[in-house]
């Protein structure tokens, strides 16, 4: 019997091992992620001309199948990650304030919603994601179920598996986000939509949140989580989820208050950056932003979260109105841009924003369908962000301690911002301007950019060669508002930018072969009932029966030895 012990702590052992080779934060943080709104991406049939109810919510038609026939499109502004919507059924009634196209009225956890497509179809998309070496994000709701009916009329009985009452707070209305408890344990929603709110601090509610992600996460493959209304939840429900996930995630924290979301940062291990989202509007949404704001915003958040660098960066999303709305010039919209993919985190661009589309949050109109774009592969923003995201491809793969530098901000006037990030040598000088498209040349000079005398650098959205100069200034050339990407020269080669040979190979995408592993320590952390966890593994079923078919091996040779 002695020799099943070393044989369990092999078959252990294996399952640890095996699941360490998974995908980790540093590998999403080389991540540059489109986001996805199934039902208003693609559709089937690759209508480019069907209607859209937009304003009254309904579903229109977009797919799992419609995203996977358009990778191609994706991959086109070398994107090497998607975000997609919540999969779970939802609420099959039409109401008032539309249908659940958006996926986060869930009623069924344990069924996909039928319009977007069948097992089959999720099943393609993301395996066609994983041999193209992309990850797949999967948006998910913890904080709530939803019933088509006041808070007075839910059934219960309808939910799963959360299929009584036992399971959710008692109503009392959201009446505002000052008040943490109420924002926490009370209900949103309308009164002809309630989104009952869990108690997602009772034991019982965990376990089940618990096995159900480690069998989505399982069964699906999925790379990574982006968890919707995460600030509605108390944070400490997080550690023990992610465990049972054992994957990436990020959670969607709507405040400005960066000493407040910095709770949800510090126990998911990454939030949406929405206080940078706030003042990075703020600065570029007309020609007299302040970009005062948002420098003291990069910085106060820095101090208040432990690690910005694994947050999402983003500027705009469906919850937010179209940047295209508050100023339609291109310039601007190209330095927001160059700030979300060269800033600090993962950058997170939203369907469309390579369109230059419009729409406001209300009447949600920024949530009209991209396929009446025709998928124009020839729009600006399209090229200006596939340059981008190859660049900043580039910068990942030149030096390893690019992710996790930190933006330093080396010059700042009313109108124009410099932000340096990298080591020394290697250094990617972003300088932002917003004037608009409209203003007259000028020069920028530079001083505390980090460069040697003579050092020559690459302007990669021009394709223009500077000098540092022999006092060490870096004089930059800006016009027509665009912003500057400037780095050095002598490490452009095999970029695959300004004629500078093909793209050097990326890494293997762990993700695609194994799931990805949970960006927490290792180490045995105590769930709630004082049990202990040997590895941060998510349940893997094929993982999983390689370590099973080790030990019943042992219990098989056991067997052998008593029978002889």
């Amino acid at each position: 019997m002695g020799c099943l012990v070393p044989l369990f702590i092999i078959a252990l052992i294996t399952f640890c091992t095996l699941k360490a080779s998974a995908a980790t934060l540093e590998d999403w943080q080389s991540r540059t992620i489109y986001q996805v709104i199934t039902d208003r991406f693609s559709r089937s049939d690759g209508s480019t001309t069907a209607p859209c109810d937009v304003v009254n919510g309904r579903y229109c038609g977009g797919s799992w199948k419609g995203i996977t026939d358009k990778l191609d499109y994706i991959q086109g502004m070398n994107f090497d990650a998607i975000w997609i919507s919540p999969v779970v059924e939802q609420l099959p009634q039409e109401t008032i304030d539309g249908d659940a196209h958006m996926g986060y009225w869930a009623q069924d956890l344990y069924a996909l919603n039928p319009n977007f497509g069948s097992a089959d179809d999720l099943h393609e998309l993301i395996a066609e994601l994983h041999r193209r070496g992309m990850y797949l994000m999967l948006d998910i709701v913890v904080n709530h179920m939803a019933y088509a009916g006041p808070a007075s009329a839910v059934d219960y009985r309808v939910f799963n598996p959360f299929n009584d009452a036992k399971y959710f707070h008692s109503y009392c209305p959201v009446n505002g986000n000052t008040n943490q408890t109420e924002v926490e344990v009370c209900w949103m929603g309308s009164s002809a939509v309630s989104l009952v709110d869990l108690r997602t601090e009772a034991r019982a509610v965990r376990d089940m949140w618990g096995e159900w992600i480690s069998e989505m996460v399982s069964n699906y493959s999925i790379d990574g989580l982006r968890i919707d209304t995460a600030v509605n939840v108390e944070p400490d429900f997080f550690s023990r989820f992610l465990r049972a996930a054992g994957v990436f995630a990020t959670g969607e924290t709507m405040f400005g208050d960066n000493s407040m979301v910095c709770r949800w940062a510090d126990t998911i291990g990454s939030i949406l950056n929405y206080p940078i989202y706030y003042t990075l509007m703020r600065a570029f949404g007309s020609t007299s932003g302040n970009l005062n704001d948002l420098i003291t915003t990069i910085y106060t958040t820095r101090e208040n979260c432990e690690d910005t660098t694994a947050f999402g960066t983003f500027s705009e999303n469906h919850d937010v109105t179209r940047f295209t709305e508050l100023t339609n010039d291109t310039a601007q919209a190209k330095n927001v841009l160059a700030f979300t993919i060269m800033f600090d985190g993962i950058p997170i661009i939203y369907q469309g924003q390579e369109q230059h589309m419009a729409g406001k949050i209300s009447p949600h109109t920024n949530r009209s369908p991209l396929w009446t774009t025709e998928f124009d592969t020839g729009a600006e923003l399209y090229k200006h962000i596939a340059t981008l995201v190859l660049a900043r491809q580039h910068f990942l793969l030149a030096e390893d301690d690019y992710i996790k530098s930190a933006t330093e901000v080396i010059y700042q006037d009313y109108h124009t911002m410099a932000l340096r990030k990298g080591v020394n040598d290697k250094q990617v000088i972003t300088v932002l301007n917003n004037d608009g498209e409209a203003t007259s040349d000028f020069e920028v000079d530079l001083l505390a950019h980090g460069l040697a005398f003579g050092t020559q650098v690459m302007e990669m959205l021009t394709c223009t060669n500077l000098t540092v100069s022999p006092v060490g200034v870096l004089r930059v050339p800006m016009g027509q508002g665009l912003p500057k990407i400037l780095y050095p020269s002598e490490y452009m080669r095999n970029s695959g930018l300004c004629g500078m040979g093909n793209p050097l190979p990326k890494p293997t995408a762990t993700g695609s072969t194994s799931q990805p592993a949970a960006p927490t320590s290792t180490s045995s952390e105590p769930d709630d009932s004082g049990a202990t966890t040997a590895c941060t593994a998510q349940s893997s079923m094929p993982v999983l029966a390689i370590a099973l078919s080790i030990l019943l091996a042992s219990f098989g040779g056991f067997a052998y030895f008593l029978e002889t």
